[in-house]
């Protein structure tokens, strides 16, 4: 039993050192974000589904908030259904790519 505790706490540090360990690279992101754009990057755009709502622009956020928040999406605990699909086809590098493009913005 203690073999096998120490084997998850063993996988489970280097499975989030490796996560931690990702670099993101804003021109890598600049092939995906096509996807972002569309609502993104409309200056006062306001989506109507699933309601009315303001969409935030994501130049010049900070890259934790982009990667917290689509995490969050993600993980369902954001919730609006085109973020959540868009956030769950997104891989650990997407996700820092993007959020070193967006920084970058203004």
């Amino acid at each position: 039993m203690k073999k096998h505790l120490v084997f998850l706490a063993l996988a489970g540090v280097i499975g989030c050192a490796s996560a931690a360990d990702i670099v993101g690279n804003a021109k890598a992101a600049e092939n995906k974000v096509s996807m972002c754009i569309g609502c993104h990057g409309i200056p006062g755009y306001k989506a109507t589904f699933p309601e009315v709502y303001q969409v935030p622009m994501l130049g010049g956020q900070s890259p934790k908030y982009i990667e917290n928040a689509l995490r969050a999406y993600q993980k369902g605990e954001r919730k609006h259904p085109s973020m959540m699909g868009i956030a769950a086809s997104l891989s650990d590098q997407d996700i820092a790519d993007l959020a070193a493009y967006y920084s970058q913005q203004k």
